[in-house]
């Protein structure tokens, strides 16, 4: 192994005293360790060989000028760097600091907390992985997994496996640099992105793999894990096809051309296991997937409206694992225009977005499990679990500027400077009787966005609240009163006759973006009482609150009146 990659080790906490970690001309870090030797002898010579690590509690060293000659012994037999422990003396002396500097040789600190047998069981552990003599055992443990992982592969724990085995760390990432598994910290953002667009251009030109790149000055293998459906190559400098957005690449920073034979054939083990867990994902992804096509379906069809509820709660049943109940969801609707006037396809826009709404460590986190997508027309449609209400998120729900933030960044390497993608976001439904009315608040919310400037432009509800308000001032007051009377009236007087609260009601459910359980809670009020306070607003009123422009009526009635 190179020392670069024992001081990337964080959890040893290793400090480069003389040395650059941060030049990458300091050809010094490359040097290779091919042993480790403990050695507290004021002359060790005659027990080294060249190559090693070796390891120093510094018993040896009383005083300024001891440490010349044990620096000096140690560059003449060739050993790659010393790693001076700081117990003894409390910190690693000067004068040894200043006599590796003379000699070129790389010193490390070791910490107190970090035992030098924890230091020797990190590099043994990756020297392993070069004695083809444990090749066989290795790959017996390797097949053992296999078997483990038949049905729920999980590309965490076969990456686990090779960082506990072979002390190497590998990260499988998406064709948008996203980490879908792997050693944590994950890369960074740029790298990241960088490896995946690398990868993109190699698979586009056909070239053989593994890649072998470098970034920031380090050596990188790109290996595709293969899909469960082999798919067509998209001619160079064609739109993005959903078939290459989907792609996994397995990541080690390392070049792997020039390892052994031996190592080679585990790394092709290891990407096996991998597409095995692929083919798992993919399979879950699909089960989910037909959740939102039979939801969609139902919300198009001429089923009654009553029994939509009870048609979408079994569907949700059915496809989402462990969930008696409907989920709290959003619907995301996509769509998207190159510079010609064609449509970006809706399969390559569903697969994007999929990608951008992960987010397992925001606010309001969402994986890979919570995400249900399909395609209507030219358009994605996206059903996003978010979680219940609770004291520390009242009311959850996706973030559309981050949301736009992200797909910016995912869209960056596709777009050209007049193409664009808008994308419209619904209120949470929390019941499958709101599901129609939010998926069509999520189309008006696609409208909006469309005829918002700006490459990539994300909006919701509140932006088409907003849109409707701002035309108001437009309107002359008169003209505005007259409207709020006619359309409230009717509710104002039976509350002043029978002392009801149907106006009190009307705005808080719009103020709820209609959502019945959100306004039953704010009213204190069963839901069954809400709906027959709903009822009595639609029957007096003549109109029905189940449709978008009913509820903006009704919105700029109350702010006009």
């Amino acid at each position: 192994m190179r020392l670069r990659e024992l001081l990337d080790a964080t959890e040893l906490g290793l400090l480069l005293l003389v040395g650059h970690a941060t030049d990458e001309t300091d050809t010094s870090l490359d040097r290779t360790i091919s042993a480790v030797a403990t050695n507290d002898l004021a002359d060790p010579g005659r027990f080294l060989t060249g190559g090693e690590l070796v390891l120093t509690g510094l018993a040896w060293w009383q005083g300024d000028g001891d440490a010349e000659s044990f620096v000096r012994v140690l560059h003449r037999a060739g050993v790659t760097a010393l790693a001076a422990g700081e117990v003894e003396h409390g910190l690693v002396p000067h004068d040894l600091v200043r006599a590796c500097r003379r000699h070129g040789l790389p010193l490390i600190a070791v910490r107190p907390e970090t035992s030098f047998a924890a230091i020797t069981e990190h590099v043994l552990r990756r020297l392993h992985r070069r004695d083809p003599g444990s090749l066989a055992g290795l790959a017996a443990l390797v097949e053992r997994h296999r078997r483990l992982l038949s049905d729920r592969a999980a590309p965490d724990s076969v990456l686990e496996l090779l960082r506990h085995t072979l002390g190497l760390d590998v990260r499988v990432l998406s064709a948008t640099g996203r980490q879908v598994a792997g050693a944590r910290p994950p890369l960074r953002a740029k790298t990241a992105a960088a490896l995946a667009a690398r990868h993109l251009a190699a698979r586009r030109a056909r070239e053989t793999a593994p890649h072998h790149v470098t970034v920031g000055g380090r050596p990188y293998s790109l290996v595709p894990v293969p899909a469960p459906v082999p798919t067509p190559v998209p001619p160079s400098g064609s739109a993005p096809r959903a078939a290459e957005l989907g792609d996994w690449l397995l990541v080690l920073e390392a070049d792997t051309s020039l390892w052994p034979a031996p190592d080679r054939e585990l790394l092709d083990r290891t990407v096996e296991l991998v597409a095995d867990a692929r083919a798992a994902h993919e399979q879950a992804k699909t089960a989910r997937n037909d959740l939102a096509d039979r939801s969609l379906a139902l919300l198009h069809s001429d089923v009654p409206a009553e029994e939509i509820p009870i048609r979408l709660r079994s569907t949700a049943q059915a496809v989402v694992s462990g969930v008696g109940y409907w989920p709290r969801c959003q619907f995301v609707v996509a769509g998207g225009e190159w510079h010609a006037g064609r449509p970006v396809p809706a399969a390559a826009l569903r697969v994007l977005l999929e990608e951008a709404l992960i987010q397992e460590d925001g606010p309001v986190p969402v994986s890979a499990e919570d995400i249900a997508a399909t395609v209507d027309g030219d358009r994605a449609v996206l059903l996003v679990l978010v979680p219940e209400p609770s004291d520390a998120h009242p009311d959850p729900a996706l973030d559309h500027a981050a949301l736009q933030r992200r797909l910016s960044a995912a869209l960056a390497r596709w777009l050209g400077p007049a193409d664009g993608v808008s994308i419209g976001v619904s209120s949470p439904v929390a019941e499958p009787g709101n599901a129609r009315r939010s998926l069509e608040q999520a189309h008006n919310a696609l409208r909006i966005a469309r005829a918002a400037p700006g490459q990539v432009t994300v909006r919701g509800p509140e932006d088409l609240t907003s849109h409707i308000l701002s035309l108001l001032p437009l309107i002359p007051a008169e003209a505005r009163r007259a409207f709020a009377t006619r359309l409230l009236g009717p509710l104002r007087d039976h509350d002043a006759r029978h002392r009801t609260e149907l106006l009190i009601t009307l705005e808080t459910f719009l103020d709820c973006d209609a959502s019945w359980t959100a306004c039953a809670a704010r009213l204190h009020l069963h839901v069954n009482s809400l709906r027959q306070r709903i009822a009595r607003i639609e029957h007096l009123t003549h109109r029905d609150l189940s449709r978008l422009e009913t509820r903006l009526d009704f919105l700029a009635a109350l702010k006009s009146g």
